[in-house]
């Protein structure tokens, strides 16, 4: 069903007041913000890769209280077990048979800090749940509800005690972005207010979960002509061509691109795609998607710099007068 321009400026307004509420507690910051709310809206995941102090935990938790919905917090350890993340099943010996107790997984929004910091067999425990909202323990698959997202944080520079994640993990993450240090008016405004130790915790619930799942549908629907989605395909292509890079951006990124333009799309009040859209998130979609050539890497290229490149030598199509 296509989108009609009074869906379009619903979602517009809807979506604005999300990003504002989000603002109080991560000030300055309104794209980063903007680009999150968009994947939880895109049925996807983010990974927040930034320094200590930047405000990562932050704005996970004044996302998780925008929603009327659950939410819980997993500090990722080396001793973190896979089951304390989906859960356990125990026999209780009362009632004479095997019970599932959920795991922390369970929520509408996930925060998964330091996720670089567990082992590679808990962080595994993530990819079913990531790309197919459910959790299978003892042969057994337990849903675990929509809205679901997950925000993982970790930090690029302390990397003693930590374990890279995996490229098939990397690649369930719809965005992967990055806060970065305030400028130095938002930095004065955060000093001034040193006391407010809790900045997210006065974040109150202004959408209901299943809002953010019509929301969601609406989103799927908005129309992308296929010149756009062929301008699209020859960024991801281009990718997989490029000089300094050993491995480019595989289908699932090229469809996450896909679902996420239309999201981009209906949050700025338009029912179709444009190819501004489309570079618009091409670098926090694809960058991480992107397996840098190691010379090229050791010379100071990075993933970004070639969906930049790519982006300045694949021409967009161009506009065709009705």
């Amino acid at each position: 069903m296509a989108v009609t321009q009074e869906q379009a400026q619903w979602f517009q307004d809807a979506f604005s007041k999300l990003v504002d509420n989000i603002d109080q507690a991560i000030l300055g910051k309104r794209e980063v913000i903007e680009l999150v709310v968009t994947a939880l809206l895109s049925d996807g995941h983010v990974l927040l890769e930034d320094f200590p102090g930047t405000g990562k935990t932050v704005l996970a938790k004044a996302l998780a209280n925008t929603l009327d919905g659950t939410h819980s917090r997993i500090q990722f350890t080396p001793d973190l077990l896979p089951s304390d993340v989906t859960g356990v099943t125990i026999y209780d010996q009362g009632k004479g048979h095997f019970e599932f107790h959920r795991g922390p997984i369970f929520a509408s929004i996930v925060l998964a800090d330091e996720i670089n910091r567990a082992s590679p067999k808990t962080q595994s425990s993530l990819l079913e749940v990531m790309e197919e909202g459910r959790v299978t323990v003892d042969g057994v698959s337990y849903e675990v509800g929509s809205p679901f997202m997950v925000i993982a944080t970790q930090n690029p520079v302390e990397q003693a005690g930590t374990y890279s994640l995996p490229e098939a993990q990397l690649d369930r993450f719809l965005i992967k972005t990055s806060l970065g240090y305030p400028d130095h008016d938002t930095a004065v405004t955060l000093l001034l207010d040193s006391a407010n130790r809790a900045r997210a915790s006065k974040v109150s619930p202004i959408i209901a979960s299943s809002s953010v799942t019509t929301m969601a549908q609406l989103a799927s629907d908005v129309y992308v002509d296929a010149a756009v989605l062929s301008y699209l395909n020859q960024i991801v292509a281009a990718t997989r061509a490029h000089k300094d890079s050993s491995l480019g951006v595989s289908m699932r990124g090229a469809l996450a691109l896909a679902r996420t333009v239309k999201t981009w799309a209906i949050a700025h009040g338009r029912t179709y795609v444009t190819p501004d859209d489309v570079r618009d998130l091409a670098v926090p979609v694809l960058a991480h998607r992107i397996i840098v050539d190691p010379e090229s890497e050791f010379a100071g290229v990075a993933a970004e710099d070639i969906v930049s490149g790519v982006l300045v030598d694949v021409a967009p199509p161009a506009y065709r007068a009705a």
